[in-house]
């Protein structure tokens, strides 16, 4: 997610008041939230499910839609996500 600059202490906020509701949501297991080391506008989240219908469910929740309906104005650039399968654990 690439934010717009003067927009990113407003998205650490909602974020660190939101962060426990999503760890909290039925099915995930983990959330982290990382920033680009080049291009401080740019975060990205890393949340892992125990299903992914789970994650669909999630997605389809008031929380989500609260969430991601606030995140979104804030955006510079179009979000990218991504779903991936676990290949190893190192």
């Amino acid at each position: 997610m690439r934010f717009q600059e003067d927009k990113i202490d407003a998205f650490l906020k909602n974020f660190n008041e939101v962060k426990e509701k999503i760890r909290g949501f039925e099915g995930n297991q983990h959330l982290e939230l990382y920033q680009d080391k080049n291009d401080s506008r740019i975060f990205f989240t890393y949340s892992f499910w125990e299903t992914e219908e789970h994650l669909e469910i999630y997605r389809k929740s008031e929380l989500f839609g609260e969430v991601w309906t606030y995140t979104k104005t804030l955006f510079s650039d179009k979000p990218e996500a991504w779903s991936v399968d676990r290949l190893a654990i190192l």
